[in-house]
């Protein structure tokens, strides 16, 4: 009997030590399964995709600055006036409107009153004076910038002062942001489905997307030009 008892025993830890080992490997690939499947979630691309535009600017601001110089004060003003309306002339004959045009008050300057008065000064009175185009018509105003000698033949000189530098604008962005923003979201799909097939992967849906700020540049020998250009990063899922 005591024998039968023995063997008995032998028998249950036997089963009992093949169903924990039979329960560990069932456990163990239960875990492989799950490693791999979240090692699966895991795979995925971010890729950058960019698009640029060269546009011509849309809005231009141009100074016109010139300088008068008198010893008598109403001489001086009649020189401003004069200048003021061949200045104005040479524009609206050039296709700018008069609502294009700002003519800012002269600046007066009376040498005597200085501090400092050279011994060779010829003029007490210096003035100067501004007008200023704003305008959307840039072609034109690029245009009239080249005939700007003809002010010189009337006896304008325009002050060329880094103070008074011509500046273009384009304000259109917004009407061209939407199709820019697909054009760089279309070229970092591409470049993820490249990166896919080379992997042997398939390319799965976008997990994350962040649209990069948008940045208007020009070259100075061209300040009309603008370079518009947006970049976009793109998380994909590799399935």
């Amino acid at each position: 009997m005591e024998q039968k008892c023995k063997n008995l025993n032998g028998a249950c830890r036997l089963v009992t030590g093949l169903a924990i080992m039979t329960g560990l490997i069932v456990m163990g690939m239960f875990i492989m399964k799950g490693l791999k499947s979240i090692a699966d979630r895991d795979q995925s691309v971010t890729v950058k995709g960019l698009a640029e535009r060269e546009v011509l600017a849309d809005k231009v601001v141009w100074p016109l600055p010139f300088k008068c110089v008198s010893n008598d004060m109403q001489q001086l003003y009649n020189e401003i006036e004069k200048n003021n309306g061949i200045v104005v002339e040479f524009l609206k004959k050039g296709g700018i409107t008069e609502e294009e045009i700002i003519i800012s008050a002269p600046a007066v300057t009376d040498r005597l009153a200085q501090s400092y008065v050279p011994d060779n000064m010829k003029f007490r009175y210096q003035a100067e004076a501004v007008i200023t185009v704003t305008s959307t018509q840039v072609e034109k105003v690029i245009e009239l910038m080249k005939e700007q000698i003809s002010l010189m033949r009337q006896g304008v000189i325009i002050s060329n002062e880094y103070n008074y530098n011509t500046s273009f604008e384009y304000t259109s962005l917004n009407d061209i942001k939407p199709a820019m923003i697909e054009e760089a979201t279309r070229n970092a799909r591409a470049v993820a489905q490249k990166f896919a097939e080379d992997s042997g992967s398939s390319l799965g849906k976008i997990r994350q997307a962040t649209q990069g700020q948008f940045s208007i540049s020009s070259d100075e020998t061209t300040p009309q030009i603008k370079n518009i250009r947006v970049v976009t990063t793109v998380k994909y899922a590799l399935d």
